[in-house]
């Protein structure tokens, strides 16, 4: 190496490792936050976030990094950089230049509103109160609206610079021909479905369970996956999530409701699949800014993966069924036939997280158009209850009673998440995409299933996709594994076929 690359890259390195500390504290405020802190202490631990962030924003944002990034990307130094450490000084240029445009002061003004903001939702939520909520949105929309005009625009529209952060390159105009193309195929099958003769029937799901048997049941269905308790551990909260703070820790959560077996069953599938790409990235990325997912829609392709293409699958349900039966002792006296025709039911709901897989997808497409006349319209915080009520009415033919059903039910807004929504719906595309590859690969995929021999399923998405982190691009990542770029297509073909013999269509 050069006398110039022997001395920036050990820095650079101590750097990297310090903002992924910074990263890992904040991770664990955060956990605690959502997940039993006080809410007497809720502003003095926002206040305490606020701070932390800002440290570490400084790191980011530093002359020091700055100067190691421009020494490092010399072409004679850069040259003699490992794989590794050439994604990662190109994963933290683009980093550094985006964080740099935004002056530290604002960044911290805007962590401690959106800890604050994520508290006042819980409370509202369950208050069904949007008008005290409402301030609070209004704050973080104008935050994000500073923050694109300091960025500039990624691509044609305001919100393609949102979009960019979880996925990165994707354009509004990419997303409306994808979610137009897919809602044309999706409808007609959807009505297909409505006028069949052959409804599933749901009736014996209207009962309670106990919750220490959901308790259970979930932590015994996350330990058949893979999922590592001596690496991760599961809590409540209001809005189920996942948290990776590093490869051996890695937090998910879920939310219990007595008169539901499904939604905690599901949601721990589901953050149970975002748990093991965390667990399973590669050791030598540890301490780097490149130990997690690659892009939200991939991370979102593994908990819908295992959510739907595996845990609402009948081979999945041939093989637990008895178990769950066993959990619930003469509660559950129907065929697994007929649970797994109830928990595929489809019609149109009012909560996304509960949505059967079809039915989703309208309601991932309702919060993009929304996100899309907030960024690129300017829509208000006080506009929303109604575009979204009047949306569900258009797309799903229900209206919410109220707006802890409505517009109030998700997290992600009062967090600043906004662009993230999308990537549940990628998410359904590259995991259907993802499961054709295993079919052909994966000698007796469905029979493993089956057998509840689920670990050489985990082999396989460890070597394809979680060991990777962020050394490969989306595009790199799905091109690599399948051999295609993402293609709808896949997602349409996997629920024509499922629910064409659910339906008997």
């Amino acid at each position: 190496m050069t006398t110039s690359t022997v001395q920036a890259l050990p820095k650079f390195l101590e750097t990297i490792r310090k903002i992924k500390s910074y990263e890992e504290a904040l991770g664990v405020l955060y956990w605690d936050l959502r997940t039993g802190a006080p809410r007497g202490g809720m502003e003095a631990r926002s206040e305490a976030i606020g701070h932390l962030s800002a440290d570490m924003f400084r790191y980011q944002t530093s002359a020091e990094l700055g100067e190691q990034l421009a020494e490092l990307e010399q072409p004679e130094a850069f040259a003699q950089l490992s794989e590794i450490e050439q994604k990662l000084v190109k994963e933290t240029r683009k980093e550094y230049d985006r964080n740099a445009k935004i002056p530290a002061k604002l960044y911290q003004e805007y962590v401690v509103l959106a800890s604050q903001s994520e508290s006042k939702w819980e409370e509202c939520k369950d208050n069904d109160d949007f008008a005290s909520f409402e301030p609070y949105l209004d704050k973080i929309i104008s935050y994000q609206q500073q923050f694109i005009d300091l960025w500039g625009a990624a691509k044609g529209t305001r919100y393609d610079t949102l979009l960019d952060l979880y996925e990165p390159g994707l354009t509004t105009a990419e997303l409306d021909r994808v979610f137009g193309g897919l809602r044309d195929q999706l409808v007609p099958l959807a009505s297909a479905i409505a006028a069949s003769p052959h409804q599933p029937d749901t009736s014996f799901l209207q009962q309670k369970f106990a919750i220490a048997g959901q308790k259970e049941l979930g932590n015994y269905i996350l330990k058949q996956m893979g999922f590592s308790f001596d690496k991760g551990r599961v809590d409540e909260s209001v809005h189920p999530f996942a948290t990776g703070l590093n490869p051996g820790d890695v937090r998910i959560t879920t939310h219990y409701y007595e008169e539901d077996i499904a939604s905690a069953l599901f949601s721990s599938l589901h953050e149970g699949g975002h748990a093991l790409y965390e667990q399973n990235i590669r050791a030598e990325l540890t301490g780097t800014t490149l130990s997690g997912g690659t892009s939200m829609g991939i991370h979102e392709s593994q908990s819908r993966f295992w959510e739907n293409v595996v845990g609402r699958s009948k081979p999945f349900w041939h093989r637990y069924y008895r178990e769950l039966q066993s959990f619930f002792p003469g509660q559950l006296n129907v065929s697994a036939e007929d649970f797994y025709r109830a928990i595929n039911v489809v019609e149109p709901s009012l909560i996304r997280i509960e949505a059967d897989e079809l039915t989703y997808n309208l309601h991932i497409i309702i919060r993009y158009e929304i996100e899309k006349l907030i960024f690129n319209e300017g829509v208000k915080a006080a506009d929303l209850p109604a575009i979204w009520n009047e949306k569900y009415k258009q797309y799903l033919g229900i209206e919410p009673p109220n707006n802890a059903q409505g517009v109030l039910q998700d997290v992600h807004w009062s967090g600043g998440l906004f662009g993230y929504f999308p990537s549940y719906s990628l998410g359904n595309m590259y995991a259907a995409q993802f499961a054709a590859t295993m079919e052909q690969e994966i000698e007796g995929f469905w029979n493993l299933v089956e057998e509840g021999n689920l670990l050489p399923i985990k082999q396989w998405l460890s070597e394809k996709i979680y060991q990777h982190g962020k050394l490969k691009t989306p595009s790199e990542l799905i091109q690599g594994v399948t051999g295609k770029p993402l293609d709808s297509g896949y997602l349409v073909r996997y629920l024509t076929d499922k629910y064409s013999d659910i339906y008997k269509l």
